[in-house]
């Protein structure tokens, strides 16, 4: 596995190849240049041969030696004649392993130069190319293989004058030490190639290193990037394509560093301000598994990370899945979600907006954006809208009843009896008296909530204004033999408040509490400094007090705990919250604390602010 692996790599190949091709060049060379030299020794052989064989029979007296070797070759000058002959044929000629043979008209070996062949003569030579030779061809060879394996070359020139041919000189040469020089010279010629093919290999391997050290360095580049390491450079050595790549690849790794700073600095934008908003936000996917959640939805939900892993939407907003809004044609879709439990009065009411995410091609939806919406406090004032309303219309259509009722009376007679008329008008008066209240109380309050109440506030003592409070109410108390005590802070003279709208405030505590409180019972009047910015005040009797589900709705307009006995008394169901909203517009706090048949203690604080110049 390690050796294909090896292969693998661009260096082997690029080696590999490099090797290759040289190998196949000098192949392709040493091919052609091996036959090349090999037909040229060959024909430089032959043709040196054949220059012999014409020399010779140049030399050769024809007449005279073939002549008298054919008429006298047994007499004495017959034998000298070819005495002569091989004289001349093995002084002229030394060709190394060459035989040369004089051959008659005849085919007859007349001399031979190899002295082991001396029996040839005398015999007849049958060759083909003496055949040829005998009938006047010229350049007749051949070439063959004898007994032994050895290579030789044969020529035969025809010897003559003109057409007549009086004899062929015959050469047989051995060509093997042609043979063995260009074995020697392929020996020579494979050395060098493989030199040169070791050469190769190192510069191939010094080449391929050249260009595949930079594409090494690229590919580390690569990893680290891959890995989120954007600190390295890529090392540029030259301007060619290699360079040219690196150049590329470091332009590529800063604009990507760019591009995932700017990624990351826009993703962490996103984080903070879906981190800071006040509405809950819901990413989930195409199946309605949640993939994105801030904390705002979080807190809305009641939910930590933990409870949220691997949940759906419908889950967490406690909605059924069939019944749960899917946006349709790239619409969105409302729900309202109650969280928490309704027993313990501890729900939130969301308005959670659906929209669908949409690809590009707005062709197919990919998830879903759920944006959640705390509308609980809506919720309530809506209902105390609905509530205050009803509560007008009941207020205002009570006394306005009784008048008609009264009015349909007198019209009916009851006017011409005057008692009895004196007694309906008085009625009516009262309960348009009590119309007239109402309407001044919400006039009030309109004021109040809309800060266009004015503030007068004025140089007041404490003190006295509490025993102004107690004298105002001193029939009432009489009639009731309840009795008041006052305790006031000597500290509190000459601060500054709006005099009348806290004389209304302790008129409606004390009100209350001389109508709630059974006679011989006692009321409390307390105003207190509590530290160098604040001071208190406390109204507290002894009286039949509040249930504790009412308390907290005591301050709500409208609301009566006994709404027979408060409206008999004369109360518009307006007075606390007004005493509430004057408070709120002095910048203090105001709470009431009961506990039914034993009495009720309402408190108030305010600034303390003291008197240093005219009103305000």
């Amino acid at each position: 596995m390690k050796g294909l692996k090896l292969f693998q790599t661009i260096q082997v190949r690029f080696i590999i190849i490099y090797v290759l091709l040289i190998l196949i060049a000098m192949q392709l060379i040493g091919v052609y240049f091996v036959r090349t030299m090999e037909r040229s020794f060959i024909d430089n052989f032959s043709s040196t041969l054949k220059s012999q064989a014409t020399l010779l029979a140049g030399f050769v007296d024809i007449d005279k030696y073939l002549s008298e070797g054919q008429d006298s070759s047994s007499t004495e000058e017959g034998k000298k004649s070819l005495a002569d002959l091989n004289g001349i044929v093995n002084s002229l000629f030394d060709i190394s392993g060459a035989e040369i043979q004089i051959i008659d008209a005849n085919g007859i070996v007349l001399s031979t130069s190899l002295q082991s062949n001396a029996a040839r003569v005398g015999q007849k030579n049958i060759q083909a190319e003496v055949l040829s030779a005998l009938q006047g061809i010229k350049d007749n060879e051949s070439e063959l293989i004898d007994e032994s394996g050895e290579r030789k070359k044969i020529v035969a020139q025809p010897v003559g004058n003109g057409s007549k041919v009086n004899g062929v000189v015959y050469i047989v040469a051995s060509m093997e030490p042609l043979y063995r020089t260009m074995n020697g010279i392929n020996k020579i010629f494979l050395t060098g190639t493989i030199f040169a093919l070791v050469l190769t290999a190192a510069l191939g391997i010094i080449l391929s290193n050249a260009i595949t050290n930079p594409i090494k360095e690229i590919t580390r580049q690569a990893t680290a990037m891959a890995e989120g390491n954007y600190n390295q450079v890529v090392r540029v050595k030259g301007s060619d394509e290699i360079g040219q790549l690196g150049h590329a690849f470091n332009y590529m790794t800063d604009r990507l560093k760019d591009a995932l700073a700017l990624n990351e600095e826009e993703k962490e934008k996103l984080s903070s301000i879906l981190s800071n908003m006040n509405d809950g936000v819901i990413a989930t996917d195409d199946r309605g598994k949640v993939l994105v959640i801030n904390r705002r939805a979080r807190q809305m939900l009641r939910m930590d990370k933990a409870e949220i892993r691997n949940q759906e939407i419908w889950e967490m907003l406690g909605l059924r899945r069939e019944t749960m809004p899917v946006p349709a044609d790239g619409q969105q879709q409302m729900a309202l979600v109650h969280i928490g439990d309704p027993e313990e009065d501890d729900t939130v009411t969301l308005r959670v907006t659906f929209t669908p995410i949409l690809r590009r091609d707005k062709s197919t939806e990919v998830g879903t954006i759920a944006v959640l919406q705390d509308v609980t406090e809506q919720e309530k004032l809506e209902q105390a809208r609905r509530e205050f309303v009803a509560n007008v219309s009941h207020e205002l259509r009570t006394p306005l009843t009784t008048i008609k009722s009264y009015l349909e009376a007198l019209d009916d007679g009851a006017v011409d009896d005057r008692a009895l008329a004196h007694r309906f008008v008085g009625v009516m008066r009262n309960e348009t008296e009590r119309m007239i209240r109402l309407v001044n109380d919400l006039l009030h309050l309109s004021r109040l909530d809309s800060r266009k109440a004015l503030m007068a506030k004025v140089r007041t003592q404490v003190p006295d204004m509490l025993e102004e409070v107690a004298d105002r109410f001193a029939f009432q108390l009489q009639q009731k033999n309840i009795q008041i005590s006052i305790s006031a802070d000597a500290e509190l003279a000459d601060v500054k408040l709006d005099r009348d709208q806290i004389d209304q405030v302790l008129d409606n505590l004390v009100s209350n509490a001389i109508k709630y409180t059974p006679e011989g019972g006692y009321i409390q009047l307390f105003g207190h400094k509590l530290d160098d910015h604040w001071m208190e005040f406390r109204v507290q009797d002894n009286g039949i007090g509040i249930p504790k589900k009412d308390l907290d709705r005591i301050f709500d307009r409208f609301y009566r705990v006994d709404k027979a006995r408060s409206r008999s008394m004369g109360g518009t169901g307006l007075g606390l919250s007004i005493a509430r909203e004057i408070v709120k517009a002095h910048g203090g706090m105001i709470s009431l604390e009961s506990e039914y048949n034993h009495g009720t203690r309402v408190t108030f604080t305010l600034p303390l602010q003291r008197w240093e110049g005219d009103a305000v």
